[in-house]
């Protein structure tokens, strides 16, 4: 005899950089549940960076913008009756520049986030969301700020409420130290990033009244988050906590007998600030049943997991990462379906 209780769960999911997006993570994990007549609620997340729009249901709008080497780029974004989201990876990302291998980390401009900025003001909005992550530039949101004071309609911008979604605490001054090399940085540029950032807080300190030095976070995005903090007013956040609060994760938590999370590489830097650490935290909160599916796994005793490419073997859990997502769910609830099956002896 089987013991076979319809259970609910969550899949409260991040990407799978590279592979699979959240949504498609989600899917996979729905469609095993539901084959075995379990209920599944589907929630992409994300922590502030890349997949921020995805999260809100994809982008509604298109507008050219200027890209980080000053080339036109279409970058899409979503609007709602009072909610705009904006990634500024869709104006100012690494991808968009082509890469660190041929990035220009110094000449790189967050322009385009702020022709964005002024595109949603001028269409009506109550509330906008900028996700910080993947970006090209290390211009502590200079490109950005010029944009917005020459255009006239700051203050238009400071009467919304601005919220930047991150998942670093990165001071304002260490982000040409901390990310530069990822965006093709060597030492000396790093060096002149440093000393630019830091000149360009004593700016924002002057012109604004704001000191970027104390703010955590404010080093999101090469100091975009800085920035367009002191100019705008807008306040820094975590990115999971606001996404999970706008698609009110916590109530689906609340009704689940197991949540299932999961992300491309899982780490120790996964429990802080990260769409996995986030949920994890909140399902101990409430004493709800969490299990982790990952890509590649490393160093991690803090949650159960299932590691995709140790289980499947590498070359199929990068090509057929959705057939093994669906495969490691099913595992799962076979698993816990047996460790509850009541014992016939």
């Amino acid at each position: 005899m089987s013991y076979n209780r319809r259970v609910r769960v969550v899949a409260a999911v991040d990407k799978f950089r590279g592979t699979l997006d959240a949504d498609g993570v989600a899917a996979a994990i729905a469609a095993a549940c539901e084959a075995k007549g379990h209920e599944c609620d589907r929630v992409p997340l994300a922590d502030g960076g890349e997949g921020l729009l995805e999260a809100f249901g994809g982008a509604t709008e298109w507008s050219t913008v200027t890209g980080p080497a000053g080339e036109p780029v279409r970058a899409g974004w979503y609007r709602s009756d009072t909610l705009t989201v904006i990634e500024m990876a869709q104006a100012a990302g690494l991808a968009l520049a082509g890469g660190a291998d041929v990035n220009r980390p110094e000449e790189a401009t967050t322009a385009g986030v702020g022709e964005l900025l002024l595109e949603a003001v001028r269409r009506g909005t109550s509330r906008i969301v900028v996700g910080m992550g993947g970006s090209a530039t290390s211009d502590g949101g200079q490109g950005a700020v010029d944009v917005l004071e020459s255009s006239g309609e700051i203050d238009a911008l400071r009467a919304v409420d601005i919220v930047i979604a991150c998942d670093v605490d990165t001071a304002f001054g260490d982000a040409g130290r901390v990310f530069g090399p990822q965006k093709g940085a060597d030492a000396a540029a790093i060096e002149r990033i440093t000393g630019r950032l830091e000149a360009l807080a004593d700016t924002y300190r002057s012109t604004y009244g704001v000191d970027v030095t104390t703010m955590p976070g404010a080093g999101a995005a090469g100091g975009l988050a800085g920035g367009l903090a002191a100019a705008t007013g807008a306040t820094i956040s975590s990115g999971f906590e606001l996404v999970a609060g706008e698609l009110g994760l916590a109530g689906l938590i609340d009704t689940a007998d197991l949540v299932i999370t999961g992300e491309g590489s899982l780490d120790p830097t996964s429990r802080n600030g990260k769409v996995v650490g986030g949920v994890l935290s909140m399902c101990s909160d409430r004493s709800v049943d969490v299990h982790a599916i990952a890509g590649i796994v490393r160093d991690v005793d803090w949650i159960p997991y299932t590691a995709l490419v140790e289980t499947f073997g590498e070359h199929r859990a990068l090509t057929d990462t959705q057939a093994c997502v669906v495969e490691a769910t099913h595992r799962l609830l076979e698993a816990r379906s047996s460790a509850a099956a009541p014992d016939q002896s």
